[in-house]
């Protein structure tokens, strides 16, 4: 187990900030035993908090490509075949990985192949599990072209409470499945965009994990 590069930043500066804030109540109310006690294990229960969402536990997995692994941690929300109208503006089977502040946030591969498109869409922040999310919320569309030639699509939907969405991926980039694609900050869900009549191995609500969980076989 171990932190996430993406909350560096946010832990070094949400530290400074605790303590300040710590620093701040003993100034301001000295000798008052249990208010300042009150406030250390706040403040302590916060930053604790801030690590466990930018825990990046270690996942080995060995790629096959006949299977589609679960992109994100999280609980299947839905599982529906959709038209899919940014990239390929046809029926796609759409299942979606709600991914709660509680989850690990780094994003997977969930097949091996070529990136064939990346495109990073400001919007608007609905919640999560709002059926207009995934084409009004900011999101990052990815776009993988397996070795077969099956082209599986990602998309990362920011949530009411996430800001800040990461790509890694770059257009004509060779992938492996289960390395990473990215991050998401905070609540948020993961869309994968598979063919028509792809089997699927995980029913709705199901709770899955990156790397580990089967979501479908091509």
């Amino acid at each position: 187990m171990g932190i996430h590069r993406e909350g560096y930043k946010i832990l070094i500066s949400g530290f400074a900030v605790l303590v300040l804030v710590n620093v701040a109540f003993v100034l301001l109310f000295p000798g008052r035993t249990v208010l300042l006690s009150v406030a250390a294990v706040v403040t302590a229960a916060l930053y604790v908090f801030l690590l466990f969402f930018f825990r990046l536990p270690k996942r080995h997995l060995e790629p096959d490509p006949e299977l589609v692994y679960a992109p994100a941690d999280g609980k299947i929300v839905v599982v529906e075949e959709i038209e899919e109208k940014e990239y390929f503006k046809d029926r796609r089977l759409q299942v979606s990985i709600f991914m709660s502040p509680l989850n690990m946030h780094s994003n997977r591969y969930p097949v091996s192949g070529k990136v064939k498109y990346v495109q990073y869409h400001p919007g608007n922040y609905l919640v999560a599990w709002h059926p207009k999310s995934s084409e009004l919320n900011e999101r990052s569309t990815v776009v993988i072209e397996t070795e077969s030639g099956k082209e599986i699509l990602i998309r990362q939907v920011a949530g009411a409470v996430a800001r800040r969405i990461v790509t890694y991926a770059r257009v004509l980039q060779d992938v492996k499945q289960g390395d990473e694609l990215g991050f998401i900050k905070f609540g948020s869900r993961v869309d994968i965009f598979l063919p028509p009549g792809t089997e699927i191995e995980i029913p709705l609500l199901r709770p899955v994990k990156a790397n580990k969980s089967v979501l479908a076989r091509i």
